[in-house]
């Protein structure tokens, strides 16, 4: 049967009934629809609603369809047009790396409020929060550390087009590539669900790598490590901050103490969930 797209004649129709039929499956049509339209017609959104009677190509109206089945199977949207906005970053993701979120950029405020001269993101992932923060300090030396050749090949291609020459990258299980550095920040958004937990398998996040959502049967594997070793790589007065499951505020508040970590806090994301700790070394308790 002839889908509704392949009949649309023009940007209008076919904006309508892309979102039509994604109201079904997608919390957000409306933003789904247009962020299809704009990879398929090569458009910018602003075209659609100056000039919505401009014909549709052919071709653009085939690539339309193709990816609006994607997205109705449940493929995540930034898979599908290869690009999420991060901070003030625009960034390439695709499978084989996590989908940078909004509240992980809470983890960029919390880095940014104080002076650092070297910092270590741990998990990198696409790259976002080792980009975010090279960028916002230039003068900074970041590294970053992902076990995962195809996260890396993503992350060093984000910071070449950025331009961005001091953020490294290496290839490694946490610390294990960089024995004997120190930095005055670690940061990580590490896996910390647990094997028996849902979410991995619902909604975007089935399509998302496991390896960087899930830790083990807790949850808090990866947490535990990152953070009992941390003091190992971190200056006199050293900070960490990680992100973690919004029911895992105390476990990990406590991992911090028991690490040695002080002025050890909490930042709520903007649902009000508890989602950002981090502590600091050789600070009064």
């Amino acid at each position: 049967m002839t889908s509704v797209i392949a009949r649309a004649a023009t940007l209008a129709s076919a904006r309508r009934q892309a979102r039509q039929r994604l109201e079904a499956t997608s919390p957000s049509p409306g933003a789904d629809a247009d962020c299809l339209l704009a990879v398929a017609t090569g458009l910018d959104p602003v075209v659609f609603r100056s000039h919505p009677e401009t014909p549709l190509d052919p071709a653009a109206r085939i690539a339309l369809e193709a990816m609006v089945e994607r997205r109705l199977a449940g493929e995540p949207v930034a898979y599908l047009v290869g690009r999420q906005a991060f901070w003030d970053l625009e960034l390439a993701v695709g499978p084989g790396v996590l989908i940078p979120r909004p509240e992980t950029e809470h983890l960029v405020e919390a880095v940014l409020e104080a002076p650092a001269s070297r910092l270590l993101e741990l998990g990198c992932g696409s790259g976002c929060i080792a980009l975010a923060l090279g960028r916002a300090l230039p003068a900074c030396h970041v590294d970053a550390v992902d076990i995962c050749p195809t996260a890396l090949a993503i992350a060093r291609e984000n910071a070449r087009q950025l331009g961005l020459e001091n953020v490294f990258f290496h290839a490694g299980d946490w610390y294990e590539p960089l024995p004997g550095h120190c930095y005055d920040t670690i940061v990580t958004n590490p896996p910390y669900l647990g094997d028996c937990e849902p979410e991995a398998n619902l909604g975007d996040l089935r399509f998302e790598p496991r390896h960087a959502l899930v830790a083990g049967p807790t949850g808090l594997e990866a947490l535990e490590h990152i953070i009992a070793n941390a003091p190992s790589f971190l200056t006199e007065h050293g900070r960490i901050w990680v992100e973690h499951g919004w029911q895992q505020a105390e476990a990990v508040r406590h991992c911090l103490t028991r690490a040695g970590f002080r002025a050890v806090e909490t930042r709520h994301d903007l649902a009000g969930h508890p989602r950002v700790s981090g502590g600091q070394l050789g600070v009064a308790p």
